[in-house]
């Protein structure tokens, strides 16, 4: 069986630095953990839970995905939102995304009206409903971020989100690093080539 030291070995032949190699086995950690945690949908659950919503966490992405706050989705936040925009905001299929806007138009939270730039096509716009329902989870969740980072130092606090969204451009820079490391990768697949798996590699 493989293990860590064997994978830290691994590393360290292809040149890198040991607290690189320190600094990748403790952030996959956290990332591990973080993913199970985030899985669960722990703190929007606590929200729902919290403020006595009367809706599940699809249908509070949906309302968050129409809101399209600025500061997660950027310039998209700007445009007119569609079922398609809050399929692609939410990575699930259309007719999904069609179905929980449709129910959140019933609930009263959502209201289709005509585009101002093409009126052949339906936007969707929060009602005053919906946006007190976002405000109050993100106010939560806020709250309880807030209440976190307030035993943190300022030069902490000042280090850490820059850092962050660093990271975050990690997946979107895994192609060279798959690029720069192709013959490792190519022998990590043929070493689970096992009989009777019915995979070919190379």
């Amino acid at each position: 069986m493989t293990r860590e030291s064997d994978i830290h070995a691994l590393l360290k032949n292809t040149g890198a630095r040991s607290d690189v190699i320190d600094t990748v086995m403790r952030v996959d950690a956290v990332m591990q953990n973080w993913r199970r945690r985030m899985n669960k949908r722990e703190l929007g659950h606590k929200a729902i839970a919290a403020l006595g919503l009367s809706i599940d966490m699809a249908q509070l992405d949906t309302l968050l995905a129409i809101a399209a706050l600025e500061n997660e989705f950027g310039e998209a936040g700007e445009q007119e939102n569609t079922v398609g925009m809050v399929a692609d905001r939410l990575h699930i299929d259309p007719s999904r995304a069609s179905r929980l806007v449709s129910e959140m138009v019933g609930l009263g939270y959502v209201l289709r009206n005509a585009s101002q730039a093409d009126s052949r096509r339906t936007v969707l716009e929060l009602t005053d409903m919906g946006w007190a329902l976002v405000h109050a989870v993100l106010s939560y969740k806020w709250l309880l971020l807030s209440d976190h980072f307030s035993t943190w130092r300022t030069e902490e606090l000042e280090k850490f989100v820059p850092l962050l969204e660093k990271f975050s451009d990690w997946v979107s820079d895994s192609h060279e690093s798959e690029t720069r490391h192709a013959t490792e990768i190519e022998a990590l697949a043929h070493s689970v080539q096992f009989p009777g798996s019915g995979r070919k590699v190379g």
